[in-house]
C-alpha cells in the first residue's frame, strides 16, 4: 500500500547504509533500522524498465514505516521511465531516489545502465533531470570514480559538474573505479584499489556539493575519519556481515544519547514485522537469512546460527522459532 509521509532525509546521509543486491531488502533494513534510527537506509537497486512493466508494485515497492528515512535506489538509461520511477517513489513515500551509476554487471552494461553510464554524463544528467521534474525528492546520483581507462579526476569533475547542474543534490562515490572488461562485480568491489584521497579532492574542489564516500569503510573509527573530509559515509559489505558493529552511530554521528542495543533487543524489535510478514504469507527465513551475523565472536555463536538456520527454514516456521532464539540470546546476556 502506498505510505503518506513526509520526507525526513536531510542529514541522514551522514551515515548511510548502501543498496546491495539480495541484502537490503525490507526485512534487513527493518533489522538495521533497531541498530540505528537516524542512518539513511537504501533498497536494493530496482531496474526503471521492470518498474513500468511490473503489476506487482507493492511487491516491489512496499516497505515498512519504520524504515524511514528511506532512499529508492533505480537504474536505467531513459529519462521518461525514471521519471516515471521518481513519480512512483514520491508517490508510495520514499525520502528521495537515487541513481545508479556504479553498477559494474554485465546485466548493466547490456542494459546501458549502471557504471557504464560513467562515460556519458550528458546521459546522466538528461535523467537527473527528469528525474527531478517528475517529482519533489532530491534525486542522487551514486558512482564510481571512473570505468576502465575512463578514469582521471578531470573527467569525474566533469561528470560531477553536469550531473549537479542537472539537479542532482547528492554525490556518493564509491572510492574505486570499476573494470568492466575482466572482472566481475565481486572482483569489483575488491581488486580496484581503495583512492579515498580521490574523493577527499573532488569534495576540496567542489565545497559547494554534498559528497558521501562508499567502499572500505569497516569500522565505525573508518567513518567518523571519513565526515571530517567529506560530508557523508556510506558502509555496505561490513554492515550487512556485522550489523551490531554499527550499533554506536546514531550517538557518534548524530548525537543522539547513547542506548544499550543488543542481539536479542534486536530481534524483540523484528518480532511485530515477522508477524506481519508471515500473516501475509510470508516464511520465517525470509528475515532469518539476515540475522545470522547478528552474534558473532562469542561462545556458542555458531551454534545459535546453525540452530536458527536449521528452524527457520522449515516450511512451517513461525514466530515461536524467532521469540525462542531472542530468549537464548536473552537468557545468555547477548
Amino acid at each position: 500500500m502506498i505510505v503518506p509521509f513526509t520526507p525526513q532525509v536531510d542529514g541522514a546521509y551522514r551515515f548511510s547504509v548502501a543498496p546491495m543486491l539480495d541484502c537490503t531488502d525490507r526485512h534487513f533494513r527493518v533489522l538495521m533500522r533497531q541498530i540505528s534510527r537516524r542512518a539513511l537506509l537504501y533498497t536494493e537497486m530496482l531496474v526503471a524498465q521492470a518498474l513500468h512493466h511490473s503489476n506487482r508494485l507493492d511487491h516491489l515497492l512496499d516497505f515498512d514505516i519504520i524504515e524511514h528515512p528511506l532512499s529508492l535506489q533505480v537504474g536505467g538509461d531513459d529519462p521518461k521511465m525514471l521519471a516515471e520511477a521518481a513519480r512512483l517513489a514520491d508517490a508510495w513515500g520514499y525520502d528521495e531516489i537515487n541513481l545508479n551509476v556504479g553498477c559494474p554487471s554485465s546485466r548493466a552494461k547490456a542494459g546501458n545502465f549502471g557504471a557504464c553510464l560513467m562515460a556519458k554524463p550528458d546521459q546522466v544528467a538528461r535523467c537527473v533531470e527528469a528525474m527531478a521534474m517528475a517529482s519533489p525528492l532530491p534525486v542522487t546520483v551514486k558512482h564510481r570514480l571512473g570505468i576502465d581507462d575512463f578514469d582521471s579526476d578531470a573527467l569525474l569533475m566533469t561528470f560531477v559538474d553536469r550531473v549537479s547542474l542537472a539537479g542532482a543534490t547528492r554525490f556518493t562515490v564509491h572510492a574505486r573505479k570499476a573494470w568492466l572488461e575482466g572482472l566481475d562485480p565481486k572482483q569489483n568491489r575488491t581488486i580496484p584499489p581503495l583512492q579515498h584521497q580521490r574523493v577527499t579532492h573532488l569534495k576540496q574542489q567542489r565545497p559547494q556539493l554534498t559528497i558521501e564516500i562508499n567502499g572500505g569503510l569497516e569500522h565505525p573509527a573508518d567513518c567518523l575519519t571519513a565526515l571530517q573530509t567529506c560530508d557523508g559515509a556510506m558502509v555496505g559489505r561490513a554492515a550487512y556481515a556485522h550489523p551490531l558493529r554499527w550499533k554506536s552511530m546514531d550517538e557518534l554521528v548524530y548525537g543522539e544519547e547513547p542506548r544499550s542495543i543488543n542481539a536479542s533487543q534486536v530481534i524483540g524489535g523484528l518480532l511485530p514485522h515477522a508477524e506481519t510478514h508471515l500473516s501475509r504469507g510470508g516464511r520465517l527465513w525470509d528475515l532469518c537469512r539476515h540475522l545470522l551475523q547478528l552474534v558473532e565472536g562469542v561462545p556458542g555463536a555458531k551454534s545459535w546460527r546453525r540452530d536458527l538456520g536449521i528452524k527457520a527454514q522449515k516450511a512451517d516456521a513461525d514466530l515461536t522459532v524467532l521469540q525462542k532464539a531472542a530468549q537464548q540470546l536473552e537468557d545468555a546476556g547477548l
